[in-house]
């Protein structure tokens, strides 16, 4: 059977979090509101798998376009291109905090 290369394949050491502070999802996340234009850093919260970005997107640093529902748009340049990301807030941390 060939091996399975799925979405969180090879990503233990990002999605992982020390012992003693695995919890849930903080409360005061969906309290606070990204303006278009902020800049924010994409920091994957492992205990939330809904509205998470693909690995290689984690800690880079991207500018909010604005909002499509619950989530955000955010713009990231990886290499010479534009990507476009829907992510939800549990993972991002506005940038210099």
């Amino acid at each position: 059977m060939p091996k399975s290369k799925g979405f969180r394949y090879k990503s233990r050491s990002i999605l992982t979090l020390p012992r003693g502070v695995r919890s849930g999802p903080k409360p005061e996340i969906y309290l606070t509101e990204f303006q278009p234009g902020d800049k924010v850093v994409i920091k994957i919260d492992p205990s939330v798998q809904e509205g998470a970005p693909h690995r290689r997107y984690h800690g880079r640093v991207g500018e909010i376009v604005g909002r499509r529902g619950k989530a955000y748009l955010v713009n990231i340049t990886l290499g010479s291109k534009l990507k476009k990301l829907t992510i939800l807030p549990d993972h991002l941390v506005k940038w210099g905090e």
